[in-house]
């Protein structure tokens, strides 16, 4: 029997937001490969049942309360690190001897009290989190977490520069970044996002609106959104409905002022799903060049146009998927025409997406690493 550790920054149900479906998915399609994964969850809030869905993919599941220490914040240690630290996981480490997989480099704070205990250590590189956190400094209004954000990107220059030859893989989600880590560590193998769909939808040649999803939490999607509102105020003809669980009162109020624009909460995965199939055609846009973004993977699959900015993607194949902006005057030119165009991608979708983007075939790839001995 085969057996895994995953340390996941977060809980990761429902799989709602960015990394936290890559990781959702990775341990289903994991388990659907007989590997047994003992999960380990650090929150904010220790939820009080285990969601049926997690119980079905995992052998074990352990939670550890985020610390919340303010004076974290002076360890030269990065701070999102540095909360995620735990005497109890160490000890539940212990209970199983099993290869660790860390997703992302906010959850490997522990790995120098576990050098000698005989496990081998894998990392999936969810971000350069120097490159991240910069991104956020410059996206935030804010000017306390403007500097906050670029303290973070300089403590994780050495920190993970020193912590990626810790590692026996580092799976990395981008061409990007892959290069990045092998320059580095000579230590990085190339496992696109996991992302949950398993065939393209075959849709109707029209949609009925324009659709923006995402995170509204984050400096990046709020920028991006501020951006999209400002383009669909000079285009009242068309409808814009924005997607999200995470907006606060001044985003509302910016909706609500704008008489072609309407926010709808996500709540289930069945819902955003129901929002993409409706929906003509989505416009995902990013300030920071991280790979390719998991939201990408679900408009392809489950939605017809997909109108992106240069951030969204480096691969050159998903990029000829997609309606392509360099700026917002030529991704308002892009939802000019595709709002005349019939859809009729489905075939050459399949094509690509279901022969090299399979997360069945991703977790094969990573077993044979991982197990290979």
């Amino acid at each position: 029997m085969k057996e895994l550790h995953i340390i996941s920054f977060n809980y990761p149900y429902p799989p709602s937001y960015g990394g936290i479906i890559d990781v959702y998915y990775k341990i289903k399609a994991l388990s659907d490969l007989g590997i047994k994964t003992h999960l380990h969850c650090f929150a904010d809030q220790i939820p009080s049942t285990i969601d049926r869905e997690i119980k079905e993919i995992t052998e074990n599941v352990f939670f550890y309360r985020k610390k919340k220490n303010p004076l974290l914040y002076f360890s030269s240690v990065p701070f999102a690190a540095a909360i995620r630290n735990s005497d109890i996981l160490l000890k539940n480490l212990e209970k199983f001897k099993a290869p660790i997989l860390f997703e992302g480099l906010q959850t490997t704070r522990i790995i120098y009290f576990l050098k000698d205990n005989g496990h081998k250590f894998y990392l999936r590189y969810h971000n350069n989190e120097t490159e991240y956190y910069n991104g956020l400094s410059l996206s935030e209004r804010n000017i306390f977490k403007k500097i906050i954000y670029k303290i973070e990107s300089l403590k994780y220059t050495g920190y993970q520069k020193k912590l990626l030859k810790q590692f026996e893989t580092v799976f990395c989600l981008s061409e990007k970044e892959y290069q990045e880590v092998n320059t580095c560590s000579k230590n990085a193998q190339l496992v696109h996002i996991f992302h949950g769909n398993a065939s393209v939808k075959p849709l109707d040649k029209k949609g009925n609106y324009f659709l923006f999803h995402g995170d509204l939490t984050t400096a990046d999607n709020k920028r991006a959104l501020n951006e999209t509102i400002d383009l669909f105020k000079t285009l009242p003809q068309y409808k814009l409905i924005v997607a999200s669980d995470r907006a606060n009162e001044e985003i509302k109020r910016k909706i609500s002022a704008v008489e072609n624009i309407s926010l709808t909460p996500i709540q289930t995965t069945e819902n955003l799903h129901q929002l993409l199939e409706n929906a003509h055609a989505n416009i995902l846009i990013s300030y920071q060049n991280s790979g390719t973004k998991v939201k990408l993977f679900n408009t392809l699959y489950n939605s017809r146009f997909v109108i992106i900015n240069g951030n969204i993607t480096d691969d050159p194949f998903l990029m000829n998927l997609c309606l392509y902006g360099t700026d917002m005057n030529e991704i308002r030119q892009q939802i000019i025409t595709s709002a005349e165009k019939e859809y009729h991608d489905t075939e050459k979708r399949k094509k690509i997406l279901e022969k090299n983007h399979s997360d069945k075939a991703k977790a094969e790839e990573m077993v044979k690493l991982i197990f290979k001995n």
